[in-house]
């Protein structure tokens, strides 16, 4: 018995649209990272990429649960003495949006270049418009 490993050429990618409006932030990205990685399919396999794209809109509207909103910080570090810098969400939510939403499901994807690959087919818009209508997405129901 052979343990069958699929080729990329049998793998069939999906687009899929996903409105985050008045949604909580983790919840919605850990169904994000799901189909970004491809956990949703039989056909999963962790060193292929066979997960398929994902269009978020309405990044703008996430929401955190309880007192979050005002006390959730994120940090980053210049590399230089003194160099701490902070964000609360809600001005972060206000700025953007985008970035908070890819900041999210980046960190519950794999830290290589597979995770990077993965992250390049996530699309998130501040608004309710995008321009991927051509590829026909399906409305993710969540």
């Amino acid at each position: 018995m052979k343990t069958y490993t699929p080729k990329m050429s049998e793998v069939k990618k999906r687009w899929f649209v996903v409105d985050a409006k008045n949604k909580i932030l983790g919840r919605l990205a850990t169904k994000v990272a799901t189909i970004l990685l491809g956990k949703n399919k039989p056909l999963f396999t962790p060193h292929l990429d066979v997960g398929d794209y994902v269009i978020v809109i309405n990044a703008d509207r996430v929401i955190l649960s309880g007192k979050k909103q005002n006390i959730k910080t994120y940090y980053r570090y210049t590399g230089y003495p003194g160099g701490l810098k902070s964000v609360t969400f809600s001005k972060y939510l206000k700025e953007k949006p985008e970035e908070l939403f890819i900041h999210a499901v980046k960190g519950m994807l794999p830290h290589n270049r597979l995770g990077r690959k993965m992250l390049s087919k996530l699309f998130v818009y501040k608004g309710d418009k995008h321009p991927h209508q051509a590829q026909k997405p399906e409305v993710l129901k969540s």
